[in-house]
């Protein structure tokens, strides 16, 4: 089983008028002003599956500041959840700075969402406001035993749209105070797996921490796969295409570039998420 655990779909409220969602929502406008910014719905990323040889997708939207707009995207993932049950799992998405944050998390959960995610600071970085933000959803996730993704970067290098203000600190800041929780991390965790070579404090901290491989083919070199797999353990590791930023056949490509083993394969495309899902 092929399992893509970073994928954004949009309702086509949204694809076709973009630039009627810009105004109070500077992230929105940051990553989707161009015309290049491709967003798909739901029987878009089916289609794509299907020529891909993806089997399961983990979808979500986009964390508005509005919450009309975060409401009416966690219905439009409800209900392709509901249109492709077998296809597709969806995790609620909204702004943690807006007042009705935690009620929106209860209402996607108990309405059957699958986790949380992906959660993003693309201003402020991970600071103690957005982790005092964190803590009543990560409450709910660590009881529901659901995973929570956030976006994660790396704090060097050169700069794109949606790399926010993060430290290496902050990183393990968040995992180290939300330690209980499935937290996934994506693109690779801003690095912070790179530590786990230290004998002290941090294995434990990182014991419930994974990593996606969103945005890899822009930002790491193959060889990121097998370093990563003996660092962390190949269990550790999601497959995340940031779909339809890319597709999952670049990833395929990459992972055959980075020759690792069968079985690590196999880990990191789907058995990995089919364990944390528990599909």
């Amino acid at each position: 089983m092929i399992i893509d655990f970073h994928t954004h779909i949009f309702p086509k409220s949204i694809c076709v008028n973009r630039q009627d969602f810009f105004p109070g929502e500077p992230a929105f406008r940051l990553l989707y002003q161009s015309p290049k910014s491709r967003m798909v719905g739901a029987k878009e990323i089916v289609m794509s599956m299907d020529e891909q040889g993806v089997d399961v997708s983990v979808v979500f939207g986009f964390p508005w500041r509005n919450a009309e707009i975060y409401k009416m995207h966690n219905d439009y993932v409800l209900d392709a959840t509901t249109r492709f049950p077998e296809r597709l799992i969806g995790f609620a998405c909204f702004d943690l700075d807006s007042e009705t944050a935690v009620k929106e998390a209860y209402r996607c959960i108990e309405s059957g969402l699958s986790g949380v995610g992906e959660l993003a600071f693309y201003e402020s970085g991970i600071d103690e406001k957005c982790l005092e933000l964190l803590s009543p959803v990560m409450q709910l996730c660590r009881q529901r035993d659901l995973p929570v993704l956030i976006h994660t970067n790396e704090p060097v290098g050169h700069q794109y749209p949606g790399k926010a203000p993060i430290k290496l600190e902050q990183i393990y800041e968040m995992a180290k105070r939300f330690s209980e929780n499935k937290l996934v991390l994506a693109h690779w965790g801003g690095g912070i797996f790179l530590y786990s070579l230290l004998k002290k404090e941090v294995g434990d901290v990182l014991k419930n921490v994974y990593l996606d491989t969103a945005a890899s083919p822009y930002l790491y070199d193959p060889q990121i796969y097998a370093i990563a797999c003996k660092l962390v353990g190949r269990e550790k590791i999601l497959l995340g295409s940031d779909f339809p930023l890319l597709k999952p056949d670049r990833y395929f490509k990459e992972l055959d570039d980075a020759g690792i083993s069968g079985s690590d394969r196999a880990a990191i495309c789907g058995a990995n998420a089919k364990r944390l899902l528990y599909l």
